[in-house]
C-alpha cells in the first residue's frame, strides 16, 4: 500500500460523482505496503480507501473484487466494493484501474494473544468455506510458477549461503507440488496475504480482513500458514509461539476440520509460506520500482522464518 500514482483532492472530486458516495472531502495516501496505490478516502456518506492497482490489469480485477462482494454476502468480514453508477467496481484513474472499497472500523493488532490468534483463525476457515461456491478461478499469481520466475533473478544478490538455501528450497518445493499428498489437499480461493496488518480488531471483536489483491486460487493450507507465520511467531526468531498457533488453528479446526492430506503437508507448507515473502521481498528489495512513501520490507525476516521452519517440526495440526 505505497503511493505509485499521486492523487489529489482535485483530482477526485469530479471522478467520484460516478459513485453514490458524495462529495469528496479530503484524501490522504497509505504509506504502508508496496503494491498499490492506496488512499484514505472521506466523502459526504463516510470514509473508504480508494486503490488504484500498478500491477493488475482491468481484466484481473473482476476475481479480485467479486470475490470480496461474494464474501460480504455470506457474513465473511471484508470490505464491500463500491460500484459505479453503471455498476462497475473497477473504473479508470489517471489511467490506471481504480476501486473503492469501504473502510473497516478499529485498528491492526500489532501484538496478537491467543484470543485475537483464534478470531482469525475462525474467520479464515469461513472464508474458505463461504468462497467454495465462488464461480470464477484465478491462480495464486504469486504461487510456484512466480517462484520458479523470480528465484533466478534475485540469485544475483544473495551471499554463497542464502543462495545455497534458495536453490534447495526451490528444489524441494517443486518436488513437493508434484507429489500426490499436494494433489490431495483442498482447494479454492485464499487471501494468501492476511498479515496482521490486513485484519482489524476491535479490543478482542474481529472486524474485518481487507486487501484482497494477493487472492487466488491455491490449497487452503497454504493461505493457513501464510496467516500462522505471521500471527503465531516471535518476531526476532521466527519461531512459532506455541500458544498462539494452538489457539488459531483450533479455532479454524472446529470451523472446517483440517484432512489427512493437510496434516502431512503442515511443515512443506509453512515453509513454502515463508518462501514466498522471502523471495517478494528479495524482489522488492533488490528490484524496486519509483513510488511515493515507499516502505520495503526486510527479506531477512522470512529467511529467519523458513530457517526455522526446515530446522524444527512445527506443532501438528488439530485431528
Amino acid at each position: 500500500m505505497a503511493v505509485f500514482t499521486p492523487v489529489s483532492l482535485d483530482d477526485v472530486r469530479q471522478w467520484i460523482t460516478q459513485f453514490p458516495l458524495g462529495a469528496a472531502r479530503a484524501i490522504k495516501g497509505i504509506a504502508s505496503g508496496i503494491e498499490n496505490s492506496n488512499f484514505f478516502l472521506t466523502t459526504e456518506r463516510g470514509e473508504f480507501v480508494l486503490t488504484i492497482f500498478e500491477n493488475l490489469f482491468f481484466d484481473q480485477l473482476p476475481f479480485y473484487l467479486t470475490l470480496m462482494r461474494h464474501l460480504a454476502d455470506r457474513g465473511v468480514l471484508v470490505p464491500a466494493p463500491v460500484a459505479n453508477a453503471d455498476g462497475a467496481l473497477v473504473v479508470a484513474l489517471h489511467g490506471k484501474p481504480a476501486a473503492i472499497v469501504g473502510k473497516l472500523a478499529g485498528s491492526s493488532q500489532m501484538d496478537p494473544r491467543p484470543a485475537h490468534c483464534a478470531a482469525v483463525g475462525a474467520m479464515v476457515a469461513r472464508m474458505h468455506l463461504a468462497g467454495r461456491d465462488f464461480p470464477l478461478r484465478q491462480p495464486n499469481l504469486r504461487g510456484l510458477a512466480w517462484w520458479t520466475e523470480t528465484a533466478p533473478q534475485v540469485l544475483p544478490f544473495l551471499s554463497e549461503s542464502n543462495g545455497a538455501l534458495l536453490r534447495d528450497e526451490m528444489r524441494f518445493q517443486q518436488d513437493y507440488a508434484a507429489g500426490a499428498t499436494y494433489a490431495a489437499l483442498e482447494q479454492g480461493p485464499v487471501h494468501a496475504d492476511l498479515f496482521r496488518n490486513n485484519v482489524m480488531f476491535d479490543g478482542e471483536r474481529l472486524t474485518g480482513f481487507f486487501d484482497f489483491y494477493f487472492a487466488g486460487c491455491d490449497s487452503w493450507l497454504f493461505d493457513v500458514a501464510v496467516t500462522v507465520n505471521d500471527w503465531c511467531i516471535d518476531v526476532a526468531s521466527g519461531a512459532l509461539d506455541a500458544d498462539r498457533a494452538r489457539a488459531l488453528l483450533d479455532a479454524y479446526h472446529a470451523e472446517r476440520p483440517f484432512t489427512t492430506a493437510e496434516r502431512a503437508a503442515w511443515q512443506p507448507m509453512l515453509r513454502a509460506a515463508a518462501l514466498r515473502f522471502w523471495l517478494s521481498r528479495l524482489y522488492d528489495l533488490h528490484l524496486p520500482r519509483a513510488a511515493q512513501l515507499l516502505t520495503p520490507h526486510d527479506p531477512a525476516h522470512f529467511e529467519r522464518i523458513l530457517r526455522a521452519r526446515i530446522a524444527t517440526l512445527p506443532p501438528a495440526l488439530p485431528a
